[in-house]
């Protein structure tokens, strides 16, 4: 009886307008035209803490004006919805790996660690409620300018609490305080190319890892 591949998690990281999602779409398009199983389930999840949480960030929902209490707030929540999309029997993370598919998710707990934390202490909380969670196989850094991130963002409908100036510099700067120490694969890419340039670089480096031979990438 042949043995099941194991599926991989695969992460997308940056600061808001960065094509995280867009990149991860177009692997997800990807993976369906090579016909390996796929899915996308970024975080915030759509279960019924990660809906909690995105009423949060658009502000329709408020659990206190101090701005200190908020991201202490958010950051349990987080966790608590982090947990539910790992490890949950409907459509959980570990789930789908188990049954052969390659998971991509859009944000993990170095989005928690980015945004949430405002000073060491708190960063040293939120890396806390975070540390007993595993590490994808694979992380995808994209990284850029804050002035071009408000342009993008500038462009949307609506705008989320983070999405201010100060907020996205101490973000960014965050990021690079995080992958500095990552020990996990991880690759940073500039957010400020072409969406097919980057896409093809994703996809040159998923084919050169040892993984993707596993996960019939080859």
């Amino acid at each position: 009886m042949q043995q099941k591949i194991q599926g991989k998690f695969i992460v997308f990281e940056g600061i808001d307008g960065s094509g995280s999602s867009t990149q991860a779409s177009l692997l997800y398009q990807y993976f369906q035209q090579q016909q390996i199983p796929a899915v996308l389930s970024p975080e915030p999840s759509n279960g019924i803490i990660g809906n909690l949480v995105r009423e949060a960030l658009r502000q329709r929902l408020q659990f206190t004006k101090d701005p200190e209490k908020f991201n202490r707030q958010l950051a349990y929540l987080f966790a608590g919805d982090r947990h539910d999309h790992l490890y949950n029997e409907i459509d959980g993370v570990f789930k789908l790996l188990g049954e052969g598919i390659q998971v991509i998710t859009t944000r993990y707990y170095f989005s928690s660690l980015a945004y949430n934390a405002n000073n060491p202490s708190e960063y040293d909380f939120i890396y806390r409620l975070n540390q007993d969670f595993p590490d994808p196989d694979l992380v995808f850094y994209f990284d850029l300018p804050v002035e071009i991130s408000l342009e993008r963002i500038n462009r949307r409908s609506h705008q989320e609490i983070y999405e201010t100036k100060a907020k996205l510099t101490q973000v960014r700067q965050n990021y690079q305080q995080i992958f500095q120490t990552y020990p996990g694969h991880w690759y940073q890419l500039d957010a400020t190319n072409p969406p097919e340039v980057i896409h093809q670089k994703i996809l040159q480096i998923i084919t050169d890892l040892d993984f993707a031979v596993e996960s019939g990438l080859d």
